[in-house]
């Protein structure tokens, strides 16, 4: 931070170009915009997160939640995962949704309409301290409120769990949108050319088939799912 500049400052700014996060690959589509970025992020359920482990590249599937300028990952803390990266392991983080398949009049044209967020970074665990928050962070992404909806979580569940915190840098947005970029001369030719958009949508919800009765769907879950 320099002399005179704020955190709110900070936040607005886009994030810095890098040597980790210059995109070489079709630039023009690489977005910095730090709003953006998390919106992206904001809207994941599954973030990929690769990593070396002797020698061989490894890539895990995780749930993270954004915590302001970090992302937040929960596990077992004797898990190999919670034990390997909480030391400063070089991280590579990717998340990619899918809005669209785009249908060009040739094959080589061809592509997916999306929007994606890669991060080079590294973690480190929480402190103490903050677990109970963070508990409640990754929970309530779930539905507003659903941390203290549910049976209050254990001392010894709490012990047990570990949350790694990765700062969110060497950060870089890519995004596509649109019709096909076909050939010039492709654009007469009797072939159909378009896009197929891809949404998530979420089925309603299902009581669990040992659920006691009068036990209703909470509001939070209604509104946020059955909307």
């Amino acid at each position: 931070m320099s002399e005179g500049q704020s955190m709110s400052d900070i936040i607005m700014e886009d994030y810095p170009k890098t040597e980790l996060n210059i995109i070489k690959q079709a630039p023009k589509r690489a977005i910095y915009d730090r709003e953006l970025v998390h919106k992206i992020l904001d809207e994941a359920l599954v973030i990929q997160v690769g990593f070396v482990v002797d020698g061989r590249a490894q890539i895990i599937p995780m749930y993270g939640v954004r915590d302001g300028e970090f992302l937040i990952f929960h596990g077992s803390r004797k898990s190999r995962f919670m034990k390997k990266l909480s030391g400063g392991t070089q991280l590579c983080l990717s998340v990619t949704h899918v809005d669209g398949l785009v249908f060009g009049r040739s094959a080589f044209h061809h592509s997916m309409n999306y929007r994606s967020v890669t991060i080079q970074s590294e973690g480190e665990i929480a402190p103490t301290h903050d677990k109970s928050r963070l508990a409640a962070l990754v929970t309530d992404k779930f539905a507003d409120g659903r941390y203290e909806d549910v049976r209050p979580t254990a001392v010894n569940e709490m012990k047990a769990t570990d949350f790694l915190r990765v700062a969110i840098k060497n950060v870089v947005a890519k995004i596509r949108t649109g019709d096909p970029v076909d050939d010039k001369e492709d654009l007469t030719q009797p072939y159909w050319a378009g896009q197929v958009g891809v949404r998530m949508i979420f089925d309603a919800p299902k009581n669990a088939a040992d659920l006691m009765r009068g036990i209703g769907v909470p509001q939070p879950i209604v509104d946020k799912y059955c909307g």
